[in-house]
């Protein structure tokens, strides 16, 4: 006879017996972040051939970060071909607690970057695409400000280029930073 029992779900298993959801995205231990998608066309015999190109910044937040630029005729491929490109070409970056060893102004093309560091509590204070590369980095407390274009691209190459020229703070900085706070007291 048919049992009609409450308990008996006709063999289907329930939710916390299925195991991992495959389509959940796979968590990365990388702060990944798209910047720009820009849909670009290429004019061919057979007509046009369209395809996007996709900007992301990549980082560990411990003081490396990268930027890759993908293109795949679908969002999902160029992300992810972006992102593979980032992750190889990373860059070190020299920190000095949660800020900035020094300030530094640079120029390329049309997009100009300052990054100053910042005393502690301060917070980021940066906009747009500058703002992202520097979280990623893993930068708690800095000001920057874009003086150049607005083109979110070029701005994340100066910053990353600024980042890249940053020098390591001495033992020489340091000795004088600890004479100044002795002074200051």
């Amino acid at each position: 006879m048919y049992n009609n029992n409450s308990t008996n779900n006709g063999g289907r298993r329930g939710p916390q017996s299925r195991g991992r959801n495959n389509n959940m995205p796979e968590q990365s231990e990388f702060f990944e972040r798209v910047i720009q998608v820009n849909r670009v066309s290429k004019k061919t015999k057979g007509g046009d051939k369209r395809s996007l190109s996709v900007l992301v910044v990549v980082g560990d937040k411990k003081g490396k970060v990268g930027v890759g630029l993908g293109k795949a005729t679908e969002v999902q491929s160029a992300v992810r071909k972006a992102t593979i490109y980032a992750k190889k070409h990373m860059i070190e970056v020299p920190l000095k607690g949660r800020t900035i060893p020094h300030q530094i102004l640079i120029k390329i093309g049309a997009a100009q970057v300052l990054l100053k560091p910042a005393p502690i509590g301060t917070g980021v204070r940066a906009g747009g695409a500058v703002r992202v590369v520097v979280e990623a980095v893993g930068i708690h407390d800095i000001t920057a400000k874009i003086l150049g274009t607005e083109n979110k691209a070029s701005n994340v190459y100066a910053t990353l280029e600024a980042l890249s020229r940053l020098k390591k703070p001495t033992e020489n900085t340091k000795k004088e930073e600890k004479s100044e706070k002795e002074t200051q007291e």
